[in-house]
């Protein structure tokens, strides 16, 4: 039996489809109280007298608390450090404001009753005194001189540089061409379908927190570790099925510490499920960063040397995995699949009055991919060299290569993917098809662009097999998916080693009491970590139940020889299922794996633009990616496409705008901020041809990231080329028709 390479339809997909999968919010805890959070109004402000009388002498209130309620526990740490510069500043950051508040939606009080309704009306009544203090919500001037200061050491927390300085400005001396640019990253709000809920329980000395999340060691970890500074088993951390998360799920929430607090403080079970308004405030965003990026070629076209200077957003606080994005994660990714001999990348990370940054799908890959294209594109025009050409002459050809900033890409087909993608997009008719447009007084554009992600996330990863006496075979595996498809995809790997039915399997993930170890969700890790440490339990498990079928066979363990799913010596043979009711086979690794794959490809886009509303239709979309392995093309492909949507909405529709002067957001409700729909994705066509990775005992390299790094300036580079005819040679995402159509007059009055 072959499961690997099989496109099997999800086993979850039957209890979400019928409308029995379990969430929080459908979870309800006898005796439990329900909570709503006090936010502040104010981007920026002292906090002054908080009158919590009227409110606590409401009906079912059970409790109104704040933070000197709270001043003896630790702060919500930081789980992301990075070699800066100077050392890096981490301001606290207490469960609830301490003093001021930094951004609209921070908690400044946490009120506990009966029922839903009643928490919501005592929060109306708790009075807050402000005294408003000017604010910057532009990352940018947040680092300028007089800009107003969120915290005594000032609103810099870190300088990040990498790579060799003095080579890129020797190389860019040297150059024929340099070709610079200034681009925004526009920061995103993730808006996963279930927004964060969780319940908080603590009985008999320790505590349970059920909660919306997809890293529950790490939560459990630093609640642990950090925020309660207890032993690690006082603290269990389970997850249910989640609704999205795409990063920003992973770190641990002001909410969570409040829910565990409040359930020891008043003996019962404390629920809090946040509306969509509040995740829109106060759940992590992504992206937000500035960048001068200047690429150095030689009279032929060659990379010579790329320079990089970011200004990266953090919001008022440090997330817990906010500094990577910014850092380390772009620097692995730093410069594509192409062949760059001298890099240097020069960072400034800055607080700011916003909801804070954390990492959302791709976290820095993104970013670093978007600066090397849009940089090609602009050679292309400003240096008369073909852009597709311009790519394949600096693709990476041989193997391994070692890239400047230190990370080293053991495979791939960067040049196959680019002659791949041009003949699957149909691009020998995109000149007719451009006519057809000009016919209709539309423009028509094509863009071109290659990834490189860098997967692995966290490295080293946990996965157990328990062989159950109902003849099932339990997975128990540190990563977890909110939406990826694992209880289909393990299985798979499973049944195809151990030559069993894929219905023998269950899946289990996602609560510290069950699993030892695991390092969650993040960095399109769970094929390749996860994957590779259920390799290892499998391969365990068959070399220990070999001396058991050789007893049973009544023979020697050298001469047992294990294939689809028995154990055989000359003509006799034991199954299985057999020898694991014989003696427990159950097994636990802790796989050490710690190199990174590098996942590929090329994507194509055409756009067509209504010149008199600037209004951008993406008409087609193709990609011909390189994930290794593949374990399930169905769902590889369905995360390749979600993952570009995602992107699509970045270079189109997605907008997070804060007011400059008062700190609101304006883009706080599906109202203002617009998420793509269904009517504006075209079919998204994905290939998949893969060169297979030795990075682990699979082959695979991960897929989950991938849309989301490949078509932002593949988009980008369409509506460009769509208005090169009026000489128009830049914009910013997100291309709104707005954006496009003052482009396009500001170009008419040039001409």
């Amino acid at each position: 039996m072959t499961f690997i390479g099989q496109s099997t339809r999800r086993l979850e997909d039957a209890r979400f489809l019928t409308g029995t999968g379990v969430f929080v919010e459908d979870v309800n805890v006898p005796g439990q109280a329900i909570a709503q959070v006090v936010r502040s109004p104010h981007a920026h402000a002292a906090i002054g007298r908080i009158d919590t009388g009227v409110a606590r002498a409401m009906p079912s209130v059970l409790g109104i608390y704040t933070y000197k309620d709270i001043a003896g526990l630790g702060d919500l740490p930081c789980a992301t450090r990075v070699a800066t510069v100077a050392p890096m500043i981490v301001p606290p950051r207490p469960a609830l404001a301490n003093g001021k508040v930094r951004h609209v939606g921070d908690p400044v009080a946490f009120v506990v009753a009966e029922t839903a309704s009643a928490a919501r009306d005592a929060a109306e009544r708790v009075t807050v005194e402000y005294t408003p203090l000017s604010c910057v919500v532009d990352t940018a001037a947040a680092l300028a001189p007089n800009a107003p200061a969120l915290w005594e050491t000032g609103n810099e927390s870190y300088r990040f540089q990498l790579g060799d300085k003095a080579a890129v400005q020797a190389a860019f001396a040297a150059a024929a061409h340099v070709v610079e640019i200034v681009v925004v990253n526009n920061r995103l709000v993730a808006a996963p379908i279930e927004s964060r809920a969780a319940i908080g329980t603590f009985s008999d000395g320790k505590f349970d927190l059920f909660v919306t999340a997809a890293s529950v060691h790490a939560i459990r970890d630093q609640l642990a570790n950090d925020v309660f500074r207890c032993a690690r088993e006082q603290i269990r951390v389970s997850a249910p099925d989640v609704g999205g998360g795409f990063g920003i799920k992973n770190c641990l929430y002001p909410e969570w510490v409040m829910l565990l607090w409040c359930a020891r403080h008043l003996g019962r079970p404390v629920k809090w499920t946040g509306d969509r308004s509040e995740d829109f405030v106060s759940t992590a965003h992504g992206r937000d960063n500035r960048s001068v990026a200047r690429l150095a070629l030689d009279e032929d076209g060659r990379f010579l040397a790329l320079d990089v200077d970011t200004v990266a957003g953090l919001g008022a606080y440090m997330s817990g995995g906010g500094p990577g994005s910014s850092t380390n994660a772009p620097a692995a990714a730093m410069g594509g699949g192409y062949v760059i001999p001298a890099i240097f990348m020069d960072v400034r990370a800055a607080f700011t009055n916003t909801a804070p940054i954390d990492a959302y799908r791709g976290a820095g890959k993104p970013e670093a991919n978007y600066l090397i294209e849009r940089l090609i594109d602009a050679a292309s025009r400003q240096c008369g060299f073909g852009r597709i050409d311009l790519r394949r002459r600096n693709a990476i050809a041989s193997f391994p290569y070692r890239k400047a900033l230190g990370t080293t890409v053991d495979c791939g087909r960067f040049a196959a993917n680019i002659d791949g993608v041009l003949a699957l997009s149909g691009h020998t008719g995109f000149a007719a098809r451009r006519t057809a447009s000009e016919a209709d007084g539309m423009l028509r554009g094509l863009g071109i662009a290659c990834f490189l992600e860098t997967a692995r996330g966290a490295p080293d990863e946990g996965a157990e097999l328990r062989f159950g006496d109902d003849g099932l075979v339990r997975i128990l595996v540190g990563t977890q998916s909110n939406g990826q498809g694992h209880e289909t995809s393990y299985p798979q790997i499973a049944a195809d080693l151990l030559g069993l039915p894929i219905q023998q399997f269950r899946y289990i993930q996602a609560d510290t009491a069950e699993i030892a170890e695991g390092n969650g969700h993040g960095g399109a890790r769970s094929m390749h970590m996860g994957g590779a440490a259920l390799f290892a339990a499998v391969r365990q498990a068959i070399e220990k139940a070999k001396p058991v079928a050789a007893r049973l066979l009544q023979t020697s363990p050298d001469r047992v020889v294990f294939a689809n799913g028995c154990f055989a010596a000359g003509d006799r043979s034991v199954d299985l299922p057999t020898v694991a009711r014989d003696t427990s086979l159950d097994t636990q690794v802790w796989n050490l794996l710690g190199v990174v794959t590098f996942p590929n490809g090329c994507h194509v886009a055409e756009v067509e633009i209504d010149p008199e509303t600037g209004l951008v239709t993406l008409d087609r979309y193709t990609g011909v990616d390189d994930y290794g392995t593949v374990i399930n093309p169905m769902l590889t492909i369905g995360q390749v496409q979600g993952g570009v949507a995602q992107g699509i909405g970045q270079a189109l529709t997605e907008h997070t705008i804060y007011d400059p002067v008062s700190g609101q957001m304006l883009s706080a409700s599906f109202m203002d901020y617009q998420l793509p729909r269904a009517a504006d994705l075209p079919d998204l066509t994905i290939a998949l041809s893969g060169v297979p990775t030795e990075a682990n005992p699979l082959g695979v390299k991960g897929c989950g990231q991938a849309g989301a790094i490949a078509a932002p300036q593949t988009i980008v580079s369409a509506i460009l080329d769509a208005l090169a005819p009026l000489g128009v040679t830049h914009i910013d995402m997100p291309a709104t028709p707005e954006r496009v159509w003052q482009a396009i007059t500001q170009a008419r009055k040039r001409l």
